[in-house]
């Protein structure tokens, strides 16, 4: 079941990223991401604005676009970067599931 809300802590331990990349993003994606925030002000995640920044994150890191690029592509062409990312993420799962099938053997 997945959680309604994650902090800024477990938005960068998913992403593997720091904490003050998750933040700067967040900042600069203003118009993609809404994160709530809590009484003490700090960032609360929707699921969507996670798989957002994942988006993010491979315009950045893997396809190695500028941050302008990364939110003009977002703006124009969302949708096959949300298919992109989501290919990348059952890759990772299917090798994370052959890993361990090779550990069992």
């Amino acid at each position: 079941m997945a959680k309604l809300l994650y902090s800024m802590g477990e938005v960068a331990g998913l992403l593997g990223e720091s904490t003050s990349a998750v933040r700067y993003w967040s900042n600069y994606f203003e118009k993609f991401i809404k994160p709530a925030r809590n009484a003490k002000g700090n960032r609360l995640f929707h699921p969507e604005d996670v798989e957002t920044l994942q988006q993010v994150q491979f315009l950045l890191k893997k396809q190695g676009m500028t941050l302008d690029g990364a939110a003009a592509r977002l703006s124009e062409d969302r949708r096959s970067v949300e298919k992109r990312v989501k290919a990348l993420n059952s890759l990772k799962e299917i090798r994370a599931q052959l890993v361990e099938v090779r550990k069992a053997l």
